[in-house]
């Protein structure tokens, strides 16, 4: 009869590390196609392209800290079921990450060289998150995908305006945002009190700020 093997906190531990390192070093593939699919490539000036570069590294990076979010709140999250909604949530963004660096390919650029730092200080905070328990847990999952919503919808605002492509991997990272939100609010998510959101915020702001250009 056949049986199920435990996991042992060695194995998780390995499991996290090895995604660790994908996130930041090497390049996980998506599960889903590429949203800008055959969207035709339009030249864009030098200014034009450094700025959808900057753009594409800030989101980048944005999907590196949500998959240490994500993983940092599910290693400590009390029912299966947040744990589960987490690691779900965190398989789409690893899609979002693989749309961008095929992005900053395209304009001749890079990531993030802060990608270990952001790695790090996003699965601290998402343990401390998840320490709090799953309906603080989902709360921040709420938080953090609203102020990402925002974020996108600035981007796309500011995206040259011949930059089809990247906008057309923007708008699905917006809507698959959003539906987190939604999901976790559904799930039992609490509202963060303040000044936690104010907090976030700020962060968020100097992140983008240093990774636009770093």
């Amino acid at each position: 009869m056949p049986t199920t093997r435990l996991q042992h906190p060695l194995d998780r531990l390995l499991d996290e590390t090895q995604r660790a390192l994908e996130t930041v070093f090497g390049n996980p593939p998506a599960a889903r196609d590429n949203p800008a699919g055959d969207t035709p490539e339009v030249a864009l000036d030098d200014a034009e392209r450094r700025h959808a570069a900057g753009l594409m590294r800030i989101n980048h990076v944005g999907e590196v800290c949500a998959q240490a979010l994500y993983v940092g709140q599910a290693a400590v999250a009390r029912d299966p079921a947040t744990r589960e909604h987490l690691m779900e949530a965190a398989q789409e963004e690893t899609d979002h990450l693989a749309w961008c660096a095929d992005r900053l390919r395209e304009l001749d650029s890079r990531p993030s060289l802060l990608n270990p730092v952001w790695y790090a200080g996003s699965y601290a905070i998402g343990v401390l998150a998840g320490l709090r328990g799953d309906g603080w847990n989902l709360g921040f999952v709420v938080e953090t995908e609203r102020q990402v919503e925002a974020h996108l919808d600035e981007h796309l605002q500011t995206l040259p305006g011949a930059d089809l492509r990247s906008r057309a991997i923007l708008t699905t990272m917006k809507a698959d945002e959003a539906r987190h939100a939604d999901n976790a609010e559904q799930a039992g998510a609490r509202i963060l009190p303040q000044p936690i959101p104010t907090v976030m915020a700020a962060a968020s702001k100097l992140m983008k700020t240093v990774a636009y250009r770093l």
